[in-house]
């Protein structure tokens, strides 16, 4: 039950983040992403204020260093997707976004020296192809092929830097979270990435790397109320809590519906549509995620 409960809370966390691709990339008309990111996770951090005591009662040196760890990759997933949604769009951010679960079996050999099962394995391959569908806008997929590499841009080598930190986040989050409370690792992780958002922000600027921009108005109140509150705490706080009660490949696969989330709001705010396409590439993805819960329950039993 606890896997299974784990499972439903990913999915509500990924329903969180898919709206925030069309928020901040809206915000970003009258904000620089550095300032954006400081600000953010600067705040989040705040909240955490009348929780500090209990924190502070539950940290020790390894549980410091486990959330530095996490708060490292959590900053670079975060600031080069924040930065990569200035030059790229929405829709294109959150597909290449949702390809980290390509690199999570890699990261898994890398850190865990875990080798994924063959569920995780068909999950993935059924994802990846779903997420191509997905972005395909109608198209044929050797178009979409072509159209990434020909329109291929810094803000899409940004994304792709994001999936690379955050494919390990999550893979260093599974063996972290198990060992350590998930209070004190939110609040360092969240903590740490405000700071060194805040560090970067003057060095960009001094260095002449992104000039500081910033335009107070009613919307930017509510992109940083729903990502410092929603997107960061809440999302956060249960990701750190629960996603140790299931596998990195199956969290990865449960997040990767991110794009189709992403595309409903797209749709909703932009009235942005999804194409023929983008419908098979949504079963593609319900499919990779249906076969890797199905195939790993199955292992469970016959192992049990």
């Amino acid at each position: 039950m606890k896997k299974f409960a784990a499972e439903g809370v990913l999915l509500f966390i990924t329903l969180i983040w898919g709206a925030t691709f069309v928020i901040i990339k809206t915000a970003l008309q009258d904000l620089s992403p550095m300032l954006f990111v400081t600000i953010r996770f600067t705040l989040a951090s705040l909240i955490f204020l009348p929780f500090l005591k209990k924190i502070l009662k539950e940290l020790n040196k390894a549980t410091l260093a486990g959330g530095l760890v996490l708060g490292l990759f959590y900053f670079l997933g975060f600031s080069t997707q924040t930065a990569g949604l200035q030059y790229t769009s929405a829709t294109k951010s959150a597909f290449i976004t949702g390809s980290f679960v390509i690199f999570i079996p890699f990261w898994q050999v890398i850190i865990e020296k875990k080798i994924p099962g063959k569920g995780s394995v068909l999950g993935i391959v059924l994802v990846v192809l779903g997420l191509l569908f997905l972005s395909s806008k109608g198209k044929s997929l050797l178009e979409v092929f072509y159209e990434l590499g020909s329109d291929f841009n810094i803000g899409d080598f940004l994304t792709i830097l994001c999936a690379l930190f955050y494919a390990a986040y999550i893979v260093y989050l599974d063996s972290i979270s198990k060992k350590h409370s998930y209070l004190p690792l939110v609040f360092i992780q969240i903590g740490l990435t405000g700071i060194l958002g805040a560090l970067t922000l003057v060095f960009f600027s001094v260095a002449g790397i992104e000039k500081i921009k910033f335009t107070f108005n009613e919307y930017i109140i509510f992109a940083f109320l729903y990502t410092s509150i929603l997107a960061t705490v809440l999302a956060s706080t249960l990701q750190t809590k629960f996603q140790k009660f299931t596998t990195p490949s199956k969290a990865g696969i449960i997040i990767s519906f991110e794009p189709i989330f992403s595309s409903v709001f797209a749709y909703l705010i932009l009235h942005e549509t999804i194409s023929f396409f983008g419908f098979i590439g949504c079963i593609l993805i319900f499919t990779g995620l249906l076969a890797s819960e199905l195939l790993s329950t199955q292992n469970e039993q016959l192992s049990g």
